[in-house]
């Protein structure tokens, strides 16, 4: 009930209007983005880089009006790699499909991320959006990987498509982020109990480990900062005979910074993702959403 709240809340114009502007509300963001300017995000990122963290940044925002938005997206983010190979750091993009034109139709969508892509050799990361654009975004991902190997695809284990979605494109030998997923979707289309979509992660990462044993090269990264998918999905790459360098973890900023910080002692590869941008609200209610737990945080900022 309580998860179901705050996806509602996550798409409600009237809180995304209203709540940012209380600063309870803005504190209590800190934990999950440093900032709204990609200069804080360059700050975190070296700190985390001392570490011997890599990072992702994405800017926060979706479903644009115009196509000149999603041009102006673009740009942002051709800056904001002309910026990461000045300062000198391991950071990838990743961009939402609406950002970049996809509600305007496949081939806008397309053209940007290629774009994109042509902008850096670096992993250019689509994310997934709900369900009603999995069809659209796999379609824009299938033809620019066709000619650009430098992107990767992000895949949710909620959903019950995603088995098949796995299976049909693996031919591709593709860079695959795996996520549990965090829209509000109905139990026809995704699964309602967080043990079938834990076992949905765990089958999904197997997949592509034993791709990666049988000579695949795409990247296998595990989003993930629950401490029992860290375990298993570490237990299968072992038992499979794969070394550390042949999967990662991924994980967001601020999140489990104890664990990040673990895993890379134990040689594993982590990367962080740092968000930035003014539209943060919807993603920010997602992230609670994810893990109701984080509502404490949020509750301890009305007296701190």
């Amino acid at each position: 009930m309580l998860r179901n709240s705050l996806l509602w809340a996550s798409t409600n114009p009237f809180l995304a209007e209203r709540l940012p502007r209380y600063r309870f509300v803005q504190k209590a963001t800190k934990r999950f983005m440093p900032g709204e300017d990609f200069d804080d995000v360059v700050r975190e990122a070296q700190n985390l880089k001392a570490k011997g963290i890599t990072t992702t940044t994405t800017l926060l925002g979706e479903n644009l009006i115009s196509l000149g938005e999603a041009d102006s997206v673009v740009a942002g983010y051709q800056q904001d790699l002309r910026r990461i190979e000045d300062v000198g750091l391991d950071m990838e993009i990743s961009v939402k499909p609406t950002q970049i034109g996809l509600d305007f139709g496949v081939d806008e969508a397309r053209d940007r991320l290629a774009q994109l892509a042509d902008s850096t050799d670096s992993l250019v990361w689509v994310d997934m959006e709900g369900s009603e654009y999995v069809d659209r975004t796999l379609e824009m991902f299938r033809s620019v990987k066709e000619e650009k190997s430098n992107v990767g695809l992000c895949v949710q284990s909620y959903l019950r498509r995603t088995e098949a979605d796995i299976e049909a494109l693996l031919p591709l030998d593709p860079a695959i982020r795996i996520v549990k997923g965090a829209y509000n979707e109905p139990e026809s289309i995704a699964f309602p109990s967080k043990g079938d979509v834990d076992r949905g992660f765990v089958k999904l990462a197997q997949t592509l480990l034993r791709a990666r044993l049988n000579g695949a090269q795409g990247r296998v990264v595990l989003g993930t900062h629950d401490p029992r998918m860290i375990a298993e999905t570490t237990r299968i790459a072992f038992e499979l005979g794969l070394d550390k360098e042949q999967y990662e973890f991924a994980m967001l900023f601020g999140i489990q910074r104890d664990e990040q910080e673990r895993l890379v002692r134990q040689g594993h590869h982590v990367r962080v993702l740092v968000s930035y941008g003014s539209a943060w609200f919807p993603w920010y209610m997602r992230r609670l959403a994810e893990r109701p737990a984080n509502l404490w945080f949020v509750a301890k900022q009305l007296v701190g």
